[in-house]
């Protein structure tokens, strides 16, 4: 264990002499002269051959030897000291090379490198994550819950290859325009998600709406918990469910786009009178009670009577809008595998994170 915790050192000091050996170049050559030794000997550990160099041997006598002069009682307990140290040396270092290997097939399958809690990642996608809170309470709990990150990565993995189609999914979803028939793109969005905001607007002044026919896709983002990660995204979501299943308003026929929409783009792109932005009003302001009140208002706004914005916000609390939730839900996490909002599926691949034009 001695000389392969000495060659991982070296490799690591490697990095330092590489610079020095500019300046000094006798420097650059006594360190390749130890490296050729270290990995003699380094290579026929890991082959489980006998080390014939000894330069194993060598570091452990060069480091005791210094000891024996002053302390030698001290020889015994520092050689074993070495050892351990040696082996912890080599397991931290076997550790850090898998967990390595396993962020990097996960950042590419998944589009992060942490599978529980994606927005962590910094060299991911920005997006709002879909976190897994669940917490080992036990080492035995803790094994269980790596290796089913693993199972995931490897669950993923597949993804990379196939031809994303849009007509594969049947989600419950919402239109920009009435009479839809056909769709080239999904979007799923969380009203929420402040990444959301930032993608959505994109889309528009890019013209992502006009050049594609997009099937959006409202998802109120759950933890492992089943906590909603944005204060009134449920019931914003379920607001714009119910309309999209009602209808349009009955009064009104010139506005070709759909209320649904309209909830969304008031949301994220529109101020309430104090010049804040719905968004944060919903997110950080309003109760649940004060949120329904103002979609009620919307609806109002929007063209729908009395009557038809009871009826929608019965609808909304109804047993067919939480199975258009859990259905939605069930797609996104199982067979999508989405770690983050935005994701969308346009092009024949999938997309993560917040839009950005070609």
């Amino acid at each position: 264990m001695v000389c392969i915790a000495a060659f991982i050192i070296l490799l690591i000091v490697g990095i330092f002499v590489a610079v020095i050996s500019i300046f000094r170049p006798k420097v650059g050559k006594r360190y390749l002269k130890i490296l050729k030794k270290s990995w003699s000997c380094f290579g026929k550990r890991v082959t489980l051959q006998k080390c014939e160099t000894g330069f194993g041997d060598d570091v452990k006598n060069s480091i005791l030897s210094g000891v024996a002069l002053r302390r030698p009682q001290l020889v015994k307990p520092f050689s074993v000291g070495i050892e351990i140290a040696s082996i912890l040396i080599v397991v931290i270092t076997v550790w850090s090379l898998v967990e390595g290997a396993k962020a990097g097939l996960a950042l590419w399958s998944l589009g992060t490198c942490n599978v529980k809690h994606a927005s962590s990642c910094s060299l991911g996608a920005e997006v709002c994550s879909i976190d897994d809170n669940t917490e080992a309470a036990s080492p035995i709990n803790y094994i269980g819950l790596w290796f089913s990150d693993w199972g995931e990565i490897f669950g993923a993995i597949p993804d990379k290859f196939r031809s994303w189609e849009v007509s594969s999914f049947d989600f419950a979803g919402i239109s920009q325009k009435r009479n839809v028939e056909h769709y080239d793109a999904i979007d799923i969005i969380d009203p929420g998600c402040e990444v959301c905001l930032v993608s959505f607007k994109e889309q528009l002044r890019t013209g992502f709406f006009d050049e594609k026919s997009v099937y959006i896709v409202p998802f109120p983002i759950q933890d492992s918990n089943g906590n909603f990660k944005f204060r009134n995204s449920a019931l914003i979501v379920r607001y714009i469910l119910a309309s999209r299943q009602y209808g349009e308003p009955r009064d009104v026929s010139e506005d070709v786009e759909t209320v649904a929409f309209r909830i969304l783009r008031r949301i994220y792109l529109e101020k309430d009178s104090e010049n804040r932005n719905w968004q944060t009003v919903f997110n950080e302001y309003y109760s649940t009670e004060d949120a329904e009140v103002e979609l009620q208002r919307w609806l109002k706004d929007f063209g729908y009577h009395s009557d038809e914005r009871t009826a929608i916000a019965e609808l909304a609390q109804s047993s067919q809008i939480n199975e258009y939730i859990q259905h939605n839900n069930q797609i996104v996490t199982n067979n999508i595998h989405a770690k983050g909002i935005p994701t969308m599926i346009y092009d024949g691949r999938k997309h993560t994170g917040k839009y950005e034009a070609n």
